[in-house]
């Protein structure tokens, strides 16, 4: 149906029809929510946003990281450089430290990790530990053969 044209003068009235009227037209002293903005093109107080500015690995600045994950090898097994072949149940280290990451593997449950052989590389960016592990976990990983 027809529309209705806000004036100047009926903008800052107030919902019984008084117009607002100086420092109480802001909508802060009404009470009202003003998701960090303002009408008169102020920028709103900082507010405080838990872990702003925070990086997303409990590392922080490329310091020592590593992720495990549990994996069955396949046949032809994890080659390690300490006892060759490991097959069965695993558990696969990726570690990050000093520009590298690393691969390890051990028993499941075991104590004794064991390097994997050429599971080493440098890395650019720490934050690409996710990705190799990732990578390496769906290589190795293969409990249908």
């Amino acid at each position: 149906m027809g529309e209705q044209a806000l004036t100047p003068a009926d903008a800052g009235a107030d919902p019984a029809g008084t117009p607002a009227t100086g420092t109480d037209a802001t909508p802060e002293a009404a009470g009202a929510a003003t998701a960090g903005m303002t009408a008169d093109g102020q920028p709103a107080a900082p507010a405080g946003v838990p872990g702003a500015g925070m990086t997303a690995d409990a590392g922080g600045t490329g310091g020592p990281r590593e992720l495990t994950a549990d994996l069955v090898a396949g046949p032809g097994g994890v080659m390690t450089d300490e006892v060759g072949v490991v097959t069965g149940e695993l558990t696969l280290k990726t570690r990050y430290a000093d520009g590298q990451a690393t691969l390890a593997v051990q028993y499941k449950d075991a104590d004794e990790w064991y390097a994997v052989t050429g599971g080493t590389a440098k890395l650019v960016d720490p934050a690409d530990l996710d990705a190799v592990h990732t990578v390496a976990l769906a290589l190795l990983h293969r409990p249908e053969g």
